[in-house]
């Protein structure tokens, strides 16, 4: 079932803890992309770049059977650039520069040949951007998974609360789900974002898992305890095109089949930490990602007698 990202596709300059990297290739869609590409039968995306990005990186995407054709190469300009910094626990960190060159006029067209697409995520961009993505597809996709983030909740609440009642899976972070509720009790920002319009929502804890929420049930995936992460950029990015991947693999949308998206998604958030930038998704075999699977199923399952 195809499958079609929109988000950014860009470089990136990550110092943490451990290292550091200087402009390698970044973006939402870049990690979106990769890791679902490994489940869905087809994958497309929507982005834009540069001329400075490379012709290499491109093709890398095509090698991972990704489409292309919605990757708009602006020719004289230059690329979204990220620089941050981590602080020493890996969950926090600070930006140090944003140069939004080819993004700051973005304008998302849908090639003929993505108007198929039966499962979307749209990464985290403008909630204006996000929203006429949706509305300039000629047919409304089985499901459509969002992200977004703090800054559109403090500069664009009311756009990003009417793009909400057209989404299907909202997914933030802890944080983020407490600003957008405005409620500090999980269960409770939950039931209230819930209401938004979302009939899903996926809460990001970092090294401390994620949880999937609908109006009535609720289901914890722990993260996979690593030895070592050097990098968490992309992390989000990577659960959600596992997940969303493993969906359109499927073409399961049923809560119980989303725990296991959940699972899916988290084993290949652990491929992407254990090294910089988008390295760790390249040339993963299905016995590794089956392996990693079966370490999440070993770390929770367990035998118990009630008396």
């Amino acid at each position: 079932m195809s499958l079609l990202s929109v988000g950014t596709v860009a470089f990136d300059s990550i110092e943490t803890p451990f290292g550091n990297a200087e402009k390698i290739i970044g973006g939402s869609c870049t990690y979106i992309a990769l890791a679902a590409s490994y489940f869905a039968p087809k994958v497309n995306i929507v982005a834009v770049v540069g001329d400075d990005f490379p012709q290499s990186e491109i093709d890398n995407f095509k090698e991972h059977g990704v489409g292309t054709d919605g990757l708009q190469v602006k020719k004289d300009q230059k690329s979204f650039f990220w620089k941050g910094k981590y602080h020493m626990d890996m969950n926090s960190r600070d930006t140090l520069a944003t140069e939004l060159n080819v993004l700051a006029d973005f304008d998302p067209i849908i090639p003929d040949s993505y108007q198929d697409c039966k499962y979307l995520l749209l990464g985290n961009l403008t909630p204006a951007i996000q929203k006429t993505v949706i509305q300039r597809l000629k047919q409304r996709p089985k499901l459509i998974v969002m992200d977004t983030m703090n800054f559109w909740m403090e500069t664009a609440l009311p756009e990003l609360k009417e793009t909400l009642k057209l989404v299907d899976v909202l997914s933030i972070n802890d944080e983020e789900a407490r600003q957008l509720s405005g409620e500090y009790s999980i269960v409770k920002a939950a039931a209230k974002i819930i209401q938004m319009g979302p009939k899903f929502l996926i809460i990001k804890k970092g090294e401390h898992g994620a949880l999937l929420f609908d109006s009535k049930q609720v289901f914890f995936a722990p993260a996979l305890p690593l030895e070592e992460v050097f990098d968490p950029t992309g992390a989000g990015d990577t659960f959600a095109g596992g997940f969303l991947g493993y969906l359109a693999q499927t073409d399961d949308i049923s809560f119980d089949n989303m725990k296991r998206a959940v699972i899916y998604g988290s084993a290949m958030a652990s491929f992407c930490v254990a090294k910089f930038g988008p390295e760790g998704l390249k040339g993963i075999s299905a016995d590794r990602i089956s392996q990693r699977v079966r370490d999440f199923i070993d770390l929770v399952q367990f035998e118990i007698s009630l008396v």
